[in-house]
């Protein structure tokens, strides 16, 4: 599966490393790509290891904010 989540909050690369590190993490991940630039993370996922929500918990975790 593949999601597109907006993630507000993201003010630089560190930001941008920070996302991508806390998703990389979860387990069923398989690829991740965030920018800063539109502030969104863009997540390749296998859907019976995880879901839309607990990737968007992790992202709220980190301190960001997602709609």
């Amino acid at each position: 599966m593949e999601t597109t989540i907006r993630v507000h909050g993201m003010t630089c690369g560190g930001c941008v490393a920070s996302v991508t590190r806390v998703l990389k993490a979860i387990d069923g991940v398989e690829q991740v790509d965030v920018k800063l630039d539109p502030g969104q993370a863009r997540v390749t996922y296998d859907a019976t290891r995880t879901n839309v929500d607990a990737l968007a918990r992790a992202i709220e975790d980190a301190g960001y904010d997602v709609t």
